[in-house]
C-alpha cells in the first residue's frame, strides 16, 4: 500500500522514492511495468505533481526506471548477466560447407505445434498484441465493397495498391524511394527470400550468413544445393566487416544473407554507417546482398532502419519483407524488392505460385492506408519490450550465474549462452517432455556451432505459464551444468 507522511523530516519525493524502489524489491512492480502517471500517483498518495515528477526523475537517475516518449515511466529489468559473446568457433577460420542438422530443425518444428506447450521456440512478436479484430473488421469493408473480385487471382507482382502503400511506408519512414513495379508480393517473407536467392545464385554457390543466423535461412540454402559460409557476427554491432572482407577475399562468396536491420536471434542492429560500408564492399566485390528485412518495424524505440538497398549504386541489394511478424502470420503476405533483378523474380514467382492472396493484400493496403498499421505498431513494440525486460530479469534470476544474454533492441526473440557442460539438443529433449519448447542453437549454424545456446522467445502475452516455463529451464540447466 503506497502512502507518504507529510510529518516526517524526509523530502517528499524521498519518501515517494522509496515506496516505489520497495514495490520493485518485493515484486509488486516487475520488469517492464508501467508506473502510473504523474497525476494519477499525486492523486493516489497525496503529494503534487512536481513532487512525483522529482521523485521518478530520481529513480531514472538510479537507472531503477526508464522514461520513454509519450508513454510513461516504466520498470527497468533487473542487472543481467554478461552480454553473450562471439563463438569461439572463429578462432578457426570458417569454410563454406553443406547445411547439416535438418532432422533437429524437423523435431523443433514439431515440437512447435505439440497443443498445450510453451511455446518459447516460435518467434511470433505480433502475437503479444493480436490486432484479429480492427484486421477482422477491414476484411469486412474489403469483401463488402470488392464482392467478386475478392475471390481472384492476384497479379503476379502482386495488388497494385498494395505495392504503393509499401513503397509509401519506406518513403514516410526512412525518406527512401522504391518504384512499386520493382515490388514483388510473396507467400510470406520465406518464399520472398527463396526468390531473392534463387535469381542470384545456383546450385554449388557459397552463400555467406551471420553466425548465428535464422535458420530458415540455412534450410533454403540446403534445399538449393547450395554451401553456407558463416561470418563472425559481433552482438552489439552484427556482422563483423572484417571477418566479412577476409571471408570475400579467401573464398567465391556468390551472395549474402543477412538481415542487419534487426537481426534474429541476437536482435543487433547493425549502425547505419556500417551499413554502408557494408554494401559498398559488396558491391566492389561484386557480391550480391540479399537482405532479411522482416523486423524493421519492430526496433523498440519506434525507429525504423534504412535498409541497406538504399546504399546501393548497382541494384545488386535485394530486400526481403514481411507482415507476417508485425501483423498477420496466416495470412502468408510478404514482399520482395527486386532491384535489377525483377525480370528474373516475375519468372520465378509465376512458376512457383503464380500470385500470392488478393483478400488478404486487400485487407493489408486499407490497413495500411488508414493509418491502422501504424496505429497497432505504437501499441506492440511497447509491449515486446515490456516482454523482453521480464525475460531478462527472470533469466538472470533462475539460471545459472555463468549464462550469458543478448540484449536485443527489438524483435521478440534473446539468444542464450549456457555453462558450457550443457548440450542444447539434450535440453530441448526433456523440455518437450515438459511441454516446453525451444529453440537449441545448434540449429542457427550449418555446422552445429552453438551447443550450449538457445533461443527463447518473449513474442507472447505474458502468463504465469510463461514464468514456470522460464523458472523450469533454469533448474534444469543449472542441474545439467552440475552433472546431475
Amino acid at each position: 500500500m503506497l502512502a507518504v507522511d507529510k510529518d516526517s523530516s524526509d523530502y517528499l519525493y524521498r519518501q515517494v522514492v522509496d515506496l516505489i524502489s520497495d514495490n520493485i524489491e518485493s515484486g509488486a512492480l516487475m520488469p517492464g511495468d508501467r508506473l502510473p502517471s504523474l497525476r494519477r500517483m499525486s492523486h493516489r498518495i497525496g503529494v503534487s505533481i512536481p513532487t512525483v515528477r522529482q521523485a521518478y526523475v530520481e529513480l531514472e537517475r538510479q537507472r531503477r526506471v526508464q522514461s520513454r516518449p509519450q508513454s510513461g515511466f516504466y520498470v527497468r529489468g533487473l542487472p543481467t548477466n554478461e552480454l553473450v559473446r562471439p563463438s569461439p568457433a572463429f578462432r578457426r577460420s570458417a569454410r563454406p560447407i553443406p547445411v547439416i542438422g535438418r532432422s533437429l530443425m524437423d523435431r523443433v518444428y514439431d515440437g512447435l505445434y505439440t497443443p498445450g506447450v510453451v511455446p518459447f521456440g516460435i518467434a511470433n512478436p505480433c502475437m503479444v498484441k493480436p490486432a484479429a479484430k480492427a484486421l477482422h473488421r477491414t476484411m469486412k469493408r474489403i469483401m463488402a465493397r470488392a464482392q467478386e473480385r475478392s475471390l481472384a487471382y492476384a497479379p503476379t507482382l502482386g495488388e497494385a495498391g498494395l505495392r504503393r502503400q509499401i513503397a509509401y511506408r519506406y518513403l514516410d519512414t526512412v525518406g527512401g524511394k522504391i518504384d512499386p513495379d520493382n515490388i514483388c508480393i510473396t507467400n510470406g517473407g520465406q518464399e520472398a527470400l527463396l526468390l531473392a536467392l534463387q535469381a542470384v545464385a545456383g546450385k554449388g554457390d557459397v552463400i555467406a550468413v551471420e553466425s548465428p543466423t535464422y535458420h530458415g535461412l540455412l534450410e533454403l540454402i540446403d534445399s538449393l544445393g547450395m554451401l553456407a559460409i558463416e561470418v563472425e557476427t559481433c552482438p552489439e554491432e552484427g556482422i563483423s566487416l572484417s571477418a566479412l572482407r577476409k571471408t570475400l577475399e579467401a573464398h567465391p562468396v556468390k551472395a549474402c544473407m543477412f538481415a542487419t536491420t534487426l537481426s534474429n536471434p541476437l536482435g543487433v542492429s547493425m549502425p547505419e554507417e556500417m551499413r554502408q560500408e557494408l554494401v559498398e564492399m559488396l558491391e566492389a566485390h561484386g557480391v550480391v546482398l540479399i537482405e532479411d528485412d522482416v523486423y524493421g518495424d519492430l526496433l523498440f524505440d519506434g525507429h525504423r532502419p534504412k535498409p541497406a538497398e538504399f546504399y546501393s549504386r548497382s541494384g545488386s541489394v535485394l530486400t526481403c519483407g514481411s507482415f507476417s511478424k508485425t501483423i498477420a502470420p496466416g495470412y502468408r503476405i510478404g514482399w520482395l524488392i527486386a532491384g535489377q533483378y525483377i525480370d528474373q523474380i516475375v519468372q520465378l514467382k509465376r512458376s512457383f505460385s503464380c500470385s500470392s492472396g488478393l483478400l488478404q493484400q486487400l485487407t493489408l493496403s486499407e490497413f495500411l492506408a488508414t493509418g491502422d498499421y501504424d496505429r497497432y505498431l505504437k501499441t506492440l513494440r511497447p509491449e515486446l519490450q515490456c516482454n523482453a525486460e521480464r525475460m531478462s530479469a527472470m533469466v538472470a534470476q533462475h539460471f545459472p550465474r555463468e549464462t550469458r544474454t543478448s540484449k536485443p533492441v527489438g524483435g521478440s526473440v534473446i539468444w542464450l549462452e549456457l555453462p558450457e557442460k550443457v548440450d542444447s539438443e539434450m535440453l530441448f529433449d526433456l523440455a518437450i517432455e515438459a511441454g516446453i519448447s525451444i529453440a537449441p542453437g545448434l540449429i542457427f549454424s550449418p555446422c552445429n556451432r552453438y551447443r550450449n545456446f538457445i533461443r527463447l522467445s518473449f513474442g507472447h502475452p505474458w502468463s504465469r505459464q510463461i514464468e514456470e516455463g522460464i523458472e523450469w529451464l533454469g533448474r534444469n540447466v543449472a542441474a545439467i551444468a552440475a552433472g546431475n
